[in-house]
């Protein structure tokens, strides 16, 4: 049978794992597929590199949107990153009747409607398996794997940069700017790694989960993201000690709305939110944000730069995925999966394919974070006088949050000493008010530090 030739846009990292990977296992994959699959145009702006990396072995072009509209190429790999050209890329693959493979999250976080209702009209598959997680194949199983079931909870380490640094503070008891350089160093963070260390890159990725487990397109504007450039090896040395490790978790879970109280409608925009919200039939918090663990807990064990997703269906259960999340072959890997679905698509004809995204609750919506309900970890700084700990406790008391437990660790010196409160079940909104207090109080030096808890009930 007649080869499938696919176009690779972008041979980075990525791009140049996937040449090298299908090179490898050219055999074994085009079994598989049941047709031969070969690269046959790469572009890619350094194209003397493109050349040097190819081996003379496919046409190299500076122009992508020569290998889009080129008739002969029936399947394009989107690789190019970024959310401009790669969106315009994408739409005229699409508009030129070809499948698309791409591991852009930021792409389909911004744009995934628009693209999917394209594919869909023109009757193509987008597949984007390599976009969440690298190699371990999740966006399958909330595809396919659990249809059956409703995704009650979803909890995500899914930015390794992030891990690597909050375990390296764990286990050696080092600073965050310390690990940070030497992440950089070895090549785990960027120079510039605020898309990481910020959580946005996490926030891309799970908000394309949330919308595949709870079938409406979730906005990114409306995740909440908080990173872990504020954590201290302190906070992580407190939180060791009470049973906790702190991860960056993405968390996406349906919402009780019997256990939103009038703390949380308090604010402008949680009344605003409730209003907007009143025929929704089902609201989601979708976050992401450092957590505290319980060391217990399977996720609390995922370190370095290992990725894990931990799904709860009403019928399956508790089910994880693990593996790396990111680097060149576990992504090829994703990538490669997608082509070869897309080769047996091409093969049979396929003409009613699962759509790449299936829209089933379009009343949902994302609950505001001030509305979101969970226990906390509050780390102050106070001057060690008769008295503190009543003017704090005042606070919380008057804004109805209980506070579970106080530890006052001794030998530390100077003007002011740790005061470590874990608080019980309340509304975001409610807890991050007191807070703003209690930092008024003259026995309070420094701003607080807050990490919520979750105990995957």
């Amino acid at each position: 049978m007649k080869p499938i030739n696919v176009g690779l846009l972008g041979i980075g990292t990525v791009g140049w794992g996937t040449w090298a990977v299908l090179a490898r296992n050219r055999e074994e994959i085009s079994r598989r597929a049941g047709r031969d699959i070969r690269i046959s145009v790469v572009a890619d702006k350094e194209t003397l590199k493109a050349r040097k990396l190819t081996g003379g072995k496919a046409r190299i072009t500076a122009d992508a949107f020569e290998v889009v509209r080129d008739p002969e190429i029936d399947i394009v790999i989107e690789l190019v990153g970024g959310v401009t050209v790669a969106r315009d890329l994408v739409l005229a693959a699409i508009d030129n009747g070809k499948h698309v493979v791409t591991a852009n999250k930021a792409l389909l976080a911004t744009h995934g409607n628009e693209i999917f209702a394209a594919a869909q009209k023109k009757g193509v598959m987008v597949a984007f398996e390599g976009a969440v997680a690298g190699g371990i194949p999740i966006i399958k199983a909330l595809r396919e794997g659990f249809v059956g079931n409703r995704i009650t909870h979803l909890y995500g380490i899914v930015n390794g940069t992030c891990n690597y640094i909050l375990t390296r503070m764990k286990h050696e008891g080092a600073d965050f700017a310390s690990v940070l350089k030497d992440a950089q160093a070895q090549g785990y963070a960027e120079a510039e790694p605020s898309l990481d260390i910020d959580g946005h890159d996490a926030l891309h990725k799970i908000g394309i989960l949330a919308s595949l487990a709870h079938g409406f397109w979730v906005n990114p504007r409306h995740i909440y993201v908080e990173g872990i450039r504020h954590l201290t090896a302190l906070d992580i040395k407190f939180a060791d000690q009470l049973g906790y490790t702190v991860k960056l978790l993405g968390i996406i879970k349906q919402i009780d709305d019997s256990r939103m109280t009038n703390n949380a409608a308090s604010s402008k925009s949680s009344r605003k939110s409730k209003i907007e919200n009143r025929k929704s039939s089902r609201r989601i918090q979708v976050s992401v944000y450092p957590t505290l663990v319980p060391n217990a807990h399977v996720l609390a064990s995922v370190n370095h730069v290992f990725n894990a997703v931990f799904v709860r269906g009403d019928v399956v259960g508790d089910t994880l995925f693990y593996g790396r999340g990111a680097g060149k072959d576990a992504t090829a890997s994703a990538v490669l999966s997608d082509l070869a679905d897309a080769a047996l698509d091409l093969k049979f004809g396929t003409k009613h394919r699962l759509p790449p995204f299936v829209p089933h609750e379009l009343d949902g919506a994302v609950a505001p974070i001030e509305e979101v309900i969970a226990r906390y970890f509050v780390r102050l700084s106070v001057v060690d006088v008769p008295g503190t700990l009543a003017k704090i406790a005042t606070v919380f008391g008057q804004s109805n949050i209980g506070i579970s437990s106080v530890i006052q660790p001794e030998g530390h010196e100077g003007e002011s000493v740790p005061l470590i409160l874990m608080l019980h079940d309340a509304p975001n909104g409610a807890v991050t008010r007191a807070l703003k207090k209690i930092a008024a109080l003259a026995v309070v030096k420094g701003a607080p530090v807050m990490i919520r808890v979750e105990n995957f009930e």
